[in-house]
């Protein structure tokens, strides 16, 4: 058998581990070996689609440069134009935010709020994985922005 790194090794193990059906439940370990590995499946496959969108927009561009003469057509076609890169802009942007949380679940520090240090509920971080605060942590974080805002 050839020789796998460790890695790989982990990988396969959690894949064998983890049910289809498998849902976090708040009466296990936080963030044991079965969560983080969902999570890290979870996010996997939302950066995967994102980078598949991304693809198409890349290709859609590029397919649209074309000259047209007839000036309303061409405004449009340039909003058009701006809204996706607006939003492959907002994708990169997410991609990132992704990849931070996967090093978060490689280096521990995954589910744990980064201002109070306690766990984030898993209900928060199954609708939000890229999550890096608690719910309190981030409604305090929002107010204190907004009074910034409107000095």
């Amino acid at each position: 058998m050839a020789d796998i790194g460790v890695d790989e090794e982990a990988k396969m193990k959690a894949e064998s581990f983890l049910p289809e059906d498998y849902r976090p439940a708040e009466d296990e370990p936080f963030m044991n070996e079965k969560q983080l590995e969902y999570f890290r499946r979870k996010l996997l496959t939302w950066k995967q689609d994102l980078l598949a969108d991304s693809r198409d927009t890349i290709e859609t561009l590029q397919e649209g440069t074309r000259n047209i003469p007839d000036v309303t057509d061409r405004a449009s076609e340039e909003t058009d134009r701006a809204l996706e890169l607006r939003t492959r802009d907002r994708q990169r942007k997410l991609v990132n935010k992704i990849d931070a949380a996967l090093r978060r679940i490689d280096e521990g520090e995954y589910g744990y709020c980064e201002v109070t240090g306690e766990p984030i509920s898993l209900k928060r971080l199954d609708a939000r994985p890229i999550a890096t605060m608690s719910l309190e942590a981030q409604e305090r974080h929002e107010r204190r922005e907004k009074v910034h805002r409107d000095d």
